[in-house]
């Protein structure tokens, strides 16, 4: 299938990725690499157990064949570790395979650079900026098929083969270190989280505010007998039933939303997430279904996610806040707690957020159609670690103060990642500036290397025609 958009019009911009530099030359890509299109393997014979690897599509961006084929197939199709290869649908990108000896599947294709003429290294390093333009230029006009003849058309930069080389060498080392920085970036994340959940399991264990309790005596309260069944807590503390702190508890609405906007907005489940809650995240009721005064939330009711697909979302608690006169109701799916005593939501929040608090109700969790679930009981019978309102405000406090010094960080970390992610694009596009490494006037000229290639080309040897001959025996025993 040929391009909707004629390549001269996709490439006519050579700026960044698709830049070069005056003194290079450009060559159809045809003229320096050739393409092997895959082998049309049989599905009938693809299975898990025995065979050899082959690699489809879906195996490109892993690095890994998950399918083996029991059967024969030329053995000009088998592809090793450092083979370039493309997929032909969807996104179109050049991966280098690290995946060890695999068959090549069909809408995959390997490219084949002439190694006297172009480095391996420098067609993958520089073809997905063409290959991304084409992604560009033609989502919108057609779906995602590319043609192994117009990936051969590509109009490719040629620099002095010493050149490239030199290009490589640069990159490998510099694209080596935004590697090193992007992993290290990406351990962030997992610090923070863990982070949050040790400030949670210390603000409901009493740790976080030791010293708090030392400098505050008169906050104690009388001392109540030990639960061994119960994780351990300040004497001055006390465990309590989260239904003896409600005044209501059930879930909302059953009506089913409609599929337009009207002026009854109801939260969807995913609305609620630990520590949160998102009033844009909404669908919308008729003026018919939007009746029952009851499911409508109030601030300081707390919320917590009844079904849900994954276990990470069951029983997720979020604090009712802000609300600002707005009218909304909430589903079935959700649970909603009114309490007692309104100063206490803020800890509550905390400690249906803490781990251990989460790991008890999560155990109750059941799984059935797809959905886990949590019961009413489940949450209502649920021990609270419950201090005295003073230490409760003084928890709140230091959670709140803890938490905002990690989304400060979560911020620098978003913007160095945003800033580290195009880095690699940035240092390619200098590269094929011609600016990252310095042109030498003892190399050859690309124009001579052109020149050479073009002497060469009428010798390549008829590679293809063999293949052909062995498909057809194959096909034939088959």
């Amino acid at each position: 299938m040929s391009l909707v958009v004629p390549l001269e019009e996709i490439f006519a911009n050579k700026t960044g990725l698709l830049a070069n530099h005056q003194s290079w030359q450009r060559v159809e890509l045809g003229a320096v690499c050739r393409i092997l299109n895959g082998f049309a393997f049989k599905s009938s014979r693809f299975n898990n157990d025995k065979g050899f690897p082959i690699i489809r599509i879906r195996d490109l961006s892993k690095g890994t064949a998950e399918t083996l084929y029991d059967g024969d197939f030329p053995p000009d199709y088998i592809v090793d570790s450092g083979d370039l290869l493309i997929g032909m649908d969807g996104n179109f990108a050049c991966w280098e395979w690290s995946g060890g000896k695999a068959g090549l599947n069909q809408r995959v294709c390997k490219i084949i650079p002439s190694e006297e003429s172009i480095c391996r290294k420098f067609v993958f390093y520089g073809l997905n900026g063409y290959l991304m333009a084409i992604q560009d230029a033609t989502s919108s006009v057609t779906v995602g098929h590319l043609s192994s003849l117009d990936i051969l058309k590509i109009p490719f930069p040629l620099p002095p083969l010493n050149e490239q080389r030199r290009i490589v060498a640069k990159l490998e080392d510099v694209l080596t270190r935004v590697d090193a920085s992007q992993q290290r970036l990406a351990k962030i994340p997992v610090i923070l989280k863990r982070f949050r959940q040790a400030v949670l399991a210390a603000a409901c264990s009493g740790r976080l505010t030791s010293d708090w309790r030392e400098e505050n005596p008169s906050a104690f309260v009388e001392k109540q007998a030990v639960d061994e069944s119960l994780p351990d807590i300040p004497e001055s503390w006390k465990w309590v039933k989260f239904g003896q702190l409600t005044t209501m508890f059930r879930s909302g609405s059953t009506e089913v939303p409609v599929n337009e906007t009207t002026s009854f907005p109801i939260l969807r489940s995913s609305s609620v997430r630990i520590g949160s809650v998102d009033f844009s995240d909404v669908r919308y009721l008729s003026d018919q279904q939007s009746t029952n005064p009851a499911n409508f939330i109030q601030d300081f009711d707390l919320l917590f996610t009844r079904l849900s697909g994954s276990l990470e979302y069951v029983a997720n608690c979020g604090l009712v806040r802000g609300l600002s006169g707005k009218k909304l109701q909430y589903p079935d799916r959700l649970f909603c707690a009114r309490l007692k005593d309104q100063s206490t939501a803020p800890y509550l929040e905390i400690c249906f957020g803490s781990p251990v608090l989460r790991e008890f109700i999560t155990i109750s969790s059941k799984s059935s159609a797809g959905h886990q679930r949590i019961s009413m009981g489940a949450i209502t019978e649920q021990p609270i670690p419950y201090p005295p309102l003073p230490e409760q405000q003084e928890i709140v406090r230091r959670v709140e103060s803890f938490f905002t010094l990690a989304d400060q960080l979560e911020a620098r970390y978003r913007k160095a990642k945003t800033h580290v992610d195009k880095l690699t694009q940035s240092i390619l596009a200098k590269a094929f500036r011609g600016e990252l490494v310095p042109q030498d006037p003892n190399d050859e000229p690309a124009a001579v290397l052109l020149e050479r290639i073009r002497k060469q080309k009428q010798s390549v040897p008829q590679v293809s025609k063999k293949i052909d001959a062995q498909k057809k025996s194959i096909a034939k025993e088959h």
